[in-house]
């Protein structure tokens, strides 16, 4: 399938007729999609939806509109679309889950690739998926504030770039992970070597003969602390709380497809007990190496909170030969390291912060009905959190990954199209 654009150019924006002007001078104007508005500013009103976000998500509701014959636009502050996969993850990364389990609507993986497709691999799918649907989204234009104007029954956003857009619905699809989160840690600012969050980590290739400290251990910790160690660096990772490791597949199939199929027929906990006892057997006990488990099972607790549980793509066996060090959590830092709370103090050239991400939507949208401002996330759980009210919609933040945010595309779009339809 032939890529209609290549991410590192920005595509031109060319308005769709969906488009037309307003001119506000403080009076109300003839037009039916014009409304009062006491500044001086042009607005421009898209007839169909606008979606804030061009990553897999935000491409996923756009497609998912399109083939019910619906124009939408899509605003995304950076250069690129996908960009937290394009500029801000590992080389080495691969999909942690199959193929099949990753796709988005419409559009299965090429069968040629294979089960875990790579980094670049899955960034060539999302521009090959982006011009299968003809979908060219603004880039650089980052939405500063986006509220309701009930009066007009639209909603208005504002962007860095100046200018305004008006629209009926409004998509929310920055996500999750729209922002890297780095905790405070007493003494950090005295620490004299390289502090980088894995948002800024690329390979363990610049760091060969170096002390390097992992700080957390999800998935992305545990991988940067493998590559780390296949490059010839001394890495330790802190493991602070309790956490679930799970081998990437079981009895040859895929741990999370098989954990699927099994809840279609077992309730929750069995499923768990099952995942438990045969990592057991496959893994060993895990907290013999300082990685103790949650009383919850993986899936439960999954459910509860979010909290994914580590797939092992090699690290267990490092973490074994002593290879990559298990440290406890830190009680502060110091100029050359850390010390831990088993009162162990260690020296360090480089402290990664494996600390995860957040989503940056209260900073920006102006309604807490539907967004909780503490997290970001919708205060509804999945799968209800996808629909807010008046014409509010958020994909990608079901914490289920892209399963999740395929599903919640395909519910939005079917229930745009009844208004849609209704307003043309």
């Amino acid at each position: 399938m032939a890529i209609a654009w290549r991410a590192e150019e920005e595509t031109p924006f060319r308005p769709s007729c969906g488009f037309s002007h307003i001119v506000n001078h403080g009076e109300e104007c003839s037009s039916s999609h014009m409304f009062k508005s006491t500044r001086k500013q042009e607005v421009f009103y898209f007839a169909g939806p606008i979606i804030v976000g061009a990553g897999p998500s935000g491409l996923a509701v756009a497609a998912c509109f399109k083939s019910r014959g619906i124009e939408s636009l899509i605003l995304e502050r950076a250069p690129c679309a996908a960009s937290s996969w394009r500029l801000k993850t590992y080389d080495r990364l691969r999909l942690h889950l199959p193929k099949y389990l990753c796709e988005l609507p419409l559009m299965p993986f090429p069968a040629a690739l294979p089960l875990y497709p790579t980094k670049r691999q899955f960034l060539a799918y999302l521009d090959a998926y982006a011009a299968e649907f003809g979908l060219s989204p603004r880039f650089g234009v980052a939405v500063i504030s986006a509220e309701r104007d009930d009066s007009a029954g639209l909603w208005r956003l504002r962007s860095d770039t100046g200018e305004e857009f008006a629209t009926r619905w409004l998509v929310v699809a920055t996500g999750e992970n729209a922002e890297p989160m780095v905790p405070a840690i007493p003494g950090a600012a005295d620490f004299r070597g390289t502090v980088l969050h894995t948002s800024a980590y690329r390979s363990g290739e610049a760091y060969r003969g170096q002390r390097v400290l992992v700080v957390g251990c999800g998935n992305s910790g545990m991988e940067v602390a493998l590559d780390l160690c296949e490059h010839n660096a001394i890495p330790s990772i802190v493991v602070r709380e309790t956490v679930h490791m799970l081998p990437r597949e079981m009895l040859g199939r895929s741990t999370f497809g098989l954990s699927t199929w099994l809840l279609k027929w077992l309730p929750v906990r069995t499923v768990d007990r099952f995942l438990l006892t045969v990592a057991r057997l496959m893994l060993g006990d895990t907290a013999s190496l300082g990685l103790h488990r949650p009383k919850l099972g993986p899936l439960e607790l999954k459910s509860l909170t979010g909290k994914t549980p580590v797939l092992d793509v090699g690290t267990l066996a490092k973490i074994k030969s002593g290879s990559i060090k298990v440290r406890p959590a830190i009680k502060r830092i110091t100029d050359r390291g850390a010390e831990f709370v088993d009162g162990r103090i260690e020296n360090f050239d480089v402290a990664i912060f494996a600390t995860g991400y957040k989503s940056n939507v209260p900073r920006w949208l102006k309604e807490s009905d539907m967004f909780s401002e503490m997290d970001g996330l919708p205060r509804k759980p999945f799968p209800n959190g996808w629909k807010g009210p008046n014409g509010l919609y958020a994909v990608g933040f079901t914490r289920r990954g892209l399963v999740g945010a395929s599903l919640d595309a395909m519910r939005i779009a079917q229930d745009v199209e009844l208004s849609y339809k209704v307003e043309k």
